[in-house]
């Protein structure tokens, strides 16, 4: 394995970590049963700030570092070879 393709698998894994953390952060929006254990902790206007947007940056350009990562791993691995 080529030194371009360990840096893509690092990568890959540490982008997939921190966009699952980041879209775990967001807070709900819904009025199901997480919204009804929600709404006891937190009061209706938070994250509506500058915090949720920074959030909602870092989340797209996790997942865009993600799928870019798949598609060149896609393009460059070799094929038919184990290990």
């Amino acid at each position: 394995m080529n030194p371009l393709n360990i840096i893509l698998t690092v990568l890959l894994f540490l982008s997939g970590a921190l966009t699952v953390i980041l879209v775990l952060m967001h807070s709900g929006k819904g009025t199901g049963v997480s919204d009804m254990i929600a709404s006891s902790l937190y009061n209706s206007g938070t994250g509506s700030g500058v915090l949720e947007k920074n959030l909602n940056r870092l989340t797209v350009i996790t997942a865009t570092v993600f799928i870019v990562s798949i598609l060149v791993m896609a393009l460059t691995f070799p094929t038919g070879t184990l290990g």
